[in-house]
């Protein structure tokens, strides 16, 4: 009687991102093994894909690693059946070399020592991954002596930046072949030192040990990284001429990482899913890499996963968003209220910058745009690449990609309210009162906000690197930017000059409102009284209130709102300001004698 194996039934495996659980079978795979035929064809010797989180990196890495790397198993069962074995120019190397595979997806300390002593310990188990095949290498004592510091954990920081240099000169002794080394989340440990405050350090250890294991190593045959962001050569790449960096706004491997429409559909086919094509649509695709409509595959996984449950966002509640909150805030408005264009489903056309400087996110408007882009939060079209004045630039238009993304700005804003305001009610309630005039209790909501909120509490600017001004507009804009009978604009002309902000119906015989936001100077005394006054005479002088005028609106608020720190006083421009308060007369002093 023949045997006959029992029917597996179609299952998804979401979570782990290693090769050979996800060929388990009747595992669902998404078969990406032609990434591997490409990478030992690219022209490139060491090639860097950088890619948001949980778009499959780790997974493509040690897809890599069992086609590669040298092993006493057998690893012909994982490939048969997928794209790569029929290509007899990428089974030639396969399990021919060598592999140093490391991954730094781990690497968040609070300081430089802890730091270098984790890097330590992932070279230690790099080197005992190959401990046998080191035993029994034709090897000097000196070169014994430099594989014991390093295993023991007793290397200088010098002898660390240099290990995977030596490591693959020993391997390719040891084997007779050149070696391959792949590199998992090369810049989560500088993304850390850069919020941490020891990015120095951690730059300069990285570019030697990059350095080392990329450039003019004649033991190299293949180097693969991945990472979020490609920081800049300057910081870490510096003179690695052989480096082939394939973002996502290049053609060459863009439907490597992630899903594919074709697939999707296939996936959902084979699982015998019941979810609409169009709801996971909305949700989940809508990145476009290279040109290539791509769908975060992490998100998808987890809605196929889960037939019976409402979509929601995934991918966003995997990390801390700690970091995109803070540069969020730091937007407001953008130039002419770009935050509030992508809020509303419309593109902002921007420089964008692959090489990412870490310290400039924090200060150039162009690092902030791209950082949002190439982390996963915002998507390019349009990309095309201008000269001007012998300068190329590479510009594209800037969306939020899909619900998932947009839940993100959503669900900061819901929290901020949370803790600040009390929640959506007392927002509302504070809206009403700013339309209707009542600006004493429009005033202690801005005055409570202020006192409360945690988001803003660095409201003079220095810590954000920005105007004050700028502050207390993103303040009012994140309060002001969800009104659904209203358009909610910055930074735009209106009467003679560019209001602050305004308020605008969608119908005429609605009411609406412009704002004058001023900051009391440091010279500017005791008082908000002056400062107020000054906003309610540049509202009246400029008649920002025109275009409210031409759109119907009735009736009109033009409010002043004066800042000094959390400190806030509002009032109604067609009003007098109050007068100043005097400090009382006292007996006049005589002359010192």
């Amino acid at each position: 009687m023949c045997y006959k194996p029992p029917v597996v039934a179609p299952r998804l495996s979401i979570g782990p991102s290693d090769f050979a659980a996800l060929r388990e079978p009747g595992v669902l795979f998404v078969d990406k093994t032609d990434l591997i035929r490409r990478v030992l064809l690219d022209k490139f010797q060491t090639l860097l894909f950088p890619r948001p989180r949980r778009f499959g990196k780790s997974t493509n890495l040690s897809m890599l690693r069992y086609f590669l790397g040298q092993s006493d198993k057998d690893h012909s069962a994982l490939f048969q059946g997928l794209s790569i074995w029929r290509s007899p120019e990428a089974r030639e190397h396969f399990q021919r070399h060598p592999v140093i595979y490391l991954t730094f997806k781990d690497v968040k300390c609070a300081d430089w020592p802890a730091c270098l002593a984790m890097i330590g310990e992932l070279l230690a188990d790099a080197y005992d991954q190959h401990g046998p095949a080191l035993a029994q290498a034709a090897l000097t004592d000196r070169q014994r002596r430099q594989i014991r510091d390093v295993v023991e954990g007793k290397a200088s920081a010098v002898q660390r930046s240099e290990a995977l240099r030596y490591l693959s000169a020993f391997l390719a002794k040891a084997h007779g072949e050149r070696v391959v080394i792949l590199v998992d989340e090369y810049d989560t440990p500088l993304h850390e030192a850069f919020v941490r405050g020891y990015y120095d350090e951690a730059s300069s250890f990285f570019r030697g040990l990059f350095t080392g294991a990329f450039k003019d190593n004649e033991h190299l045959f293949k180097g693969v990284m991945t990472g979020i962001l490609r920081i800049a050569k300057e910081s870490m790449f510096s003179g690695l001429n052989n480096l082939g960096v394939y973002s996502l706004l290049k053609k060459d491997f863009a439907t490597d990482f992630g899903f594919t429409e074709p697939e999707v559909q296939d996936l959902r086919d084979r699982l015998g899913s019941s979810r609409d094509m169009e709801e996971l649509r909305s949700w989940y695709n809508g990145y476009d890499f290279g040109g290539q409509v791509i769908y975060n595959p992490w998100s998808l996984l987890c809605a196929l996963g889960s037939d019976n449950s409402p979509l929601q966002p995934y991918w966003v509640n995997t990390a801390s968003d700690e970091l995109i909150r803070e540069l969020l805030y730091r937007f407001g408005g953008g130039e002419q209220g770009e935050m509030e264009s992508l809020l509303r489903g419309e593109g902002v056309r921007k420089v964008l910058l692959e090489d990412t400087v870490l310290r400039d996110i924090y200060q150039e408007p162009d690092a902030l745009w791209s950082f949002l882009l190439f982390t996963g939060y915002l998507k390019a079209q349009d990309v095309e690449v201008v000269l001007e004045n012998d300068r190329s630039q590479t510009w594209g238009t800037l969306r939020v990609p899909n619900r998932e993304v947009n839940s993100v700005f959503g669900n900061l804003f819901d929290r901020w309210l949370k803790q600040g305001l009390g929640g959506e009610s007392a927002r509302q309630q504070m809206i009403v009162v700013l339309l209707t005039g009542d600006l004493e209790r429009f005033q202690e909501h801005l005055q409570r906000l202020l006192v409360e909120s945690a988001s803003f509490h660095d409201v003079s600017g220095k810590r954000m690197k920005m105007p004050p001004e700028h502050v207390y507009q993103m303040f009012i804009l994140g309060l002001l930017v969800s009104m659904p009978r209203h358009r909610v604009t910055a930074n735009r002309e209106g009467g003679h000059e560019r209001y602050d902000v305004l308020i605008s119906p969608k119908e005429a015989g609605q009411p609406g409102a412009v704002l004058e936001l001023k900051v009391k100077s440091k010279a500017g005394g005791a008082t908000l009284l002056p400062t107020l006054a000054a906003a309610k005479k540049q509202l009246l002088l400029q008649d920002y209130a025109a275009e409210l005028r031409a759109l119907g609106a009735a009736p009109i608020q033009q409010i002043a709102v004066a800042f000094d720190g959390k400190r806030v006083l509002v009032g109604r421009a067609d009003e007098p300001a109050p007068p100043r308060k005097r400090a009382p007369s006292g007996p006049k002093k005589g002359p010192r004698k």
